[in-house]
């Protein structure tokens, strides 16, 4: 059946999801419109397409064992030198962040893998463009915020187009998503 490339991420809800992929494109990020505006739980990770029931039913388990918790992006931060990103930080919700990508990759589980670099919740805004619209991302949203009651989260598949389609979304606990308009976001004038 081949392998493919999946990914597991909270999506940021609209209407800040895209706001912010439009603004990743504005600074110049080409990857912007095939990435949806997340915070990853899994980062790419290669594995067979015939894994993905039982990569399903370990998330399944991932999900339904958690709550529903407040999340909320503040500020901008940045990974340079080491990395060349640019991030809007996550502010409240980066300890449950940390204890699901943890779930994710449980070493008992089938996406168990080491990371590059230690966990860092975050919701990238620029990656790998030049240092001048670096600075610019990090200056234009360090006012950024937005906050909503999470969820869930999905689960992706990379396209050979290099674009991330959601395959499935697993919410914590059987909940039902909130009602439209429970969230917040304020961008700087």
């Amino acid at each position: 059946m081949g392998s493919v490339t999946i990914g597991v991420s909270i999506a940021v809800p609209e209407p800040y999801g895209s706001t912010l992929q439009a603004r990743r494109a504005g600074f110049g990020d080409q990857a912007a419109h095939g990435i949806p505006t997340h915070v990853t739980l899994l980062p790419p990770t290669e594995t067979e397409r015939a894994a993905i029931p039982a990569i399903e039913a370990h998330l399944q388990g991932v999900a339904d064992a958690e709550r529903c918790f407040p999340m909320r992006l503040a500020g901008t931060g940045t990974f340079r030198p080491v990395s060349p990103v640019v991030f809007v930080r996550v502010a409240d919700g980066a300890e449950a962040c940390t204890r699901l990508q943890a779930q994710v990759r449980d070493p008992a589980g089938p996406v168990a893998r080491e990371l590059l670099f230690p966990y860092h919740p975050h919701v990238t805004v620029a990656h790998g463009i030049d240092e001048a619209a670096m600075d610019r991302a990090f200056e234009e949203l360090s006012g950024y915020e937005a906050e909503w009651p999470c969820t869930g989260f999905s689960l992706y598949e990379q396209g050979t187009d290099l674009v991330w389609r959601k395959l499935r979304d697993f919410s914590f606990g059987g909940l039902v998503p909130p009602q439209p308009g429970a969230c917040t976001a304020r961008l700087p004038a």
